[in-house]
């Protein structure tokens, strides 16, 4: 029987390893219980519904949604649910559209085992939670180099191997125009070519890992 002091809590993710692992943590607690589980962003959704999570743990990447966009979707439904992302990326661009998105903390998943527990109550409290070394690249990076909507779609591109001749095509614009959002994406982003620039997008979260 839940009882009213317990934190509810519903945990996000395709990996069942991971979910059980985030059950074996928060079983041990007697302040908070896990209510529920879901694989994909539908489920989460459908569960949020149904179950009234206090606290819901959100992967990024689900097979059938980006978690970002679930976030969006349940803050919509639900202005005040308390989201945490758990991801295994360190990126400062995915943690600030995280957080844009309405989500309230941010935990990489080697931290689990040590910040989880902290992280819900913290977060349960109506407070953020944000890890020092990826509010660290926030704050290094996010005012002085954002990527624009148009660069994005040409790094991804670009990622995918196309050339700067037939991204042009795709997006109606001549190879001269493309050629100078490459030139602006190695300057924002200090890289030395255009597969460094690609390395460094990944990393930071501008664009998904292929």
């Amino acid at each position: 029987m839940t009882s009213s002091a317990q934190i509810k809590v519903l945990a996000v993710d395709d990996h069942l390893l991971l979910r059980k692992g985030i059950a074996a943590v928060i079983e041990e607690e007697h302040d908070m219980l896990l209510v529920g589980e879901a694989a994909t962003g539908q489920e989460a959704i459908e569960r949020i519904r149904d179950l009234r999570p206090d606290v819901t743990l959100m992967d990024l990447q689900l097979p059938d949604m980006n978690g970002i966009d679930v976030i969006a979707a349940i803050r919509k439904e639900f202005p005040k649910a308390r989201i945490v992302v758990l991801t295994t990326y360190r990126g400062d661009i995915q943690a600030l559209r995280a957080l844009q998105a309405g989500a309230s903390g941010y935990l990489l998943k080697t931290m689990i085992r040590k910040d989880l527990l902290e992280t819900i109550r913290t977060v349960h409290s109506g407070r953020r939670h944000v890890p020092p070394e990826v509010a660290a690249g926030l704050a290094e990076h996010v005012a002085m180099d954002q990527l624009s909507e148009r660069e994005i779609s040409v790094l991804t591109m670009v990622a995918r191997g196309i050339s700067n001749k037939n991204i042009a095509a795709e997006l109606g614009v001549t190879e001269r125009t493309i050629k100078g959002h490459v030139s602006s994406i190695l300057s924002k982003l200090g890289a030395n070519d255009r597969t460094h620039a690609v390395t460094i997008a990944m990393k930071r979260g501008f664009i998904d890992p292929i």
